[in-house]
């Protein structure tokens, strides 16, 4: 059973949220305020938080910031009334798996949390091996990657592209393939939102992100992992 935090201050709201999902057979934890979720996320462990971006005290931004910089992987899914582009970017960017704007049928919701806890559990990979890329050595099965043994932190979204990439190496990828395969939706974020994964994972890959040797684009087409 898939254990969920619930960083919702809007009580019908969080009600409602918690009623489907344990319906749906998921157990439930509540926060109402980004103070109290970042301390729950931080102390427990959770299969997936289901984050709001307006809370008191911290900002769902904020909380999903800080919970990437102290190496929390858990997939964060953002609640957000905003619809303008550079919010969903911005939350992408900070280290959220997903994000879905209100008001949402509770099945869209349903279906990717579904997707995401589906990706988390099952990516193909031996849980012992790892592979080479870059500078990087990377346990897909573990989330884990390092350089010359110390550990380099990735997201979960990080970890799903260059998996992705991988199981692909050495052909070329276009970016409505990684928006589907990876973020795995029909109401997908833009290409945008691809290229600036690509840029910061050349950081952590390249020996030099200016001039890539291992992620390249293929102007027109999309990128390629050359392994």
């Amino acid at each position: 059973m898939a254990n969920i935090l619930i960083v919702e201050d809007e009580p019908a709201m969080q009600l409602g949220l918690k009623d489907n999902l344990e319906l749906e057979s998921y157990s439930v934890e509540l926060a109402n305020d980004g103070e109290v979720g970042l301390s729950k996320i931080k102390k427990n462990q959770y299969d997936l938080v289901l984050l709001d971006v307006m809370l008191p005290k911290l900002s769902g931004f904020d909380v999903c910031k800080a919970a990437r910089a102290a190496g929390i992987l858990t997939p964060i899914i953002l609640l957000t009334a905003r619809g303008e582009e550079i919010d969903k970017i911005l939350g992408l960017e900070f280290g959220a798996d997903d994000y879905i704007t209100k008001p949402f049928s509770v099945r869209e919701l349903l279906a990717r949390i579904k997707a995401i806890l589906r990706r988390s559990n099952s990516n193909g990979h031996s849980e012992t091996s790892s592979t080479k890329i870059g500078r990087l050595t990377i346990n897909f099965s573990t989330f884990y990657a390092s350089e010359s043994d110390n550990e380099i932190k990735l997201s979960h979204k990080e970890f799903e592209i260059l998996s992705y990439l991988f199981q692909k190496k050495n052909q070329v990828v276009s970016r409505y393939d990684l928006l589907e395969k990876v973020w795995g939706y029909d109401e997908q974020p833009t290409t945008r939102t691809v290229d600036n994964f690509m840029v910061r994972l050349r950081q952590k890959v390249e020996a030099n992100p200016n001039q890539p040797k291992i992620i390249l684009t293929v102007h027109g087409s999309g990128y390629k992992l050359v392994i």
